[in-house]
């Protein structure tokens, strides 16, 4: 997606966790790394994938699977594997060494998803996460 689809995106609303903010889509699809797939079936918007690329200094770049969503009545149809393959390939025309996710071990649904796209597991990584909203400020500003 581009720029000029942030239509697309507000009418794929129902893919989302909560509706599209168009200036944040705009935005988000202005940005050079900043990545989004919309699948549709039969004219109906049944899934999307978002990236971000990452790039470090002495690492290269990777892109970062932000998020995966693909609505129930088009589950087990392996939508959510192909855009997962669509955005690796991405990754690699970009010239990315890897790709990389989140997941709660729960969410079964995802894990599945992205072992059949190829992903591995790696127990020993944690995820530790800031608020940095004031209602939820959880650390001291540097005085």
């Amino acid at each position: 997606m581009s720029p000029a689809d942030v239509d697309a995106v507000e009418a794929a609303g129902a893919l989302f966790d909560d509706p599209a903010e168009r200036e944040w889509a705009r935005w988000f699809l202005d940005r050079p790394g900043h990545h989004l797939c919309i699948a549709s079936e039969n004219g109906h918007p049944a899934g999307f994938v978002s990236g971000v690329e990452m790039i470090h200094p002495d690492k290269g770049a990777e892109m970062f699977l932000y998020e995966l969503g693909v609505l129930e009545s088009f589950r087990r149809k392996g939508i959510g594997r192909a855009l997962v393959a669509a955005l690796g390939a991405r990754a690699r025309q970009l010239g990315c060494y890897g790709m990389w996710t989140l997941t709660e071990s729960e969410n079964q649904a995802a894990v599945a998803t992205y072992r059949s796209a190829g992903a591995v597991d790696r127990d020993e990584e944690i995820m530790l996460t800031w608020r940095l909203d004031e209602a939820h400020r959880t650390f001291t500003d540097p005085v």
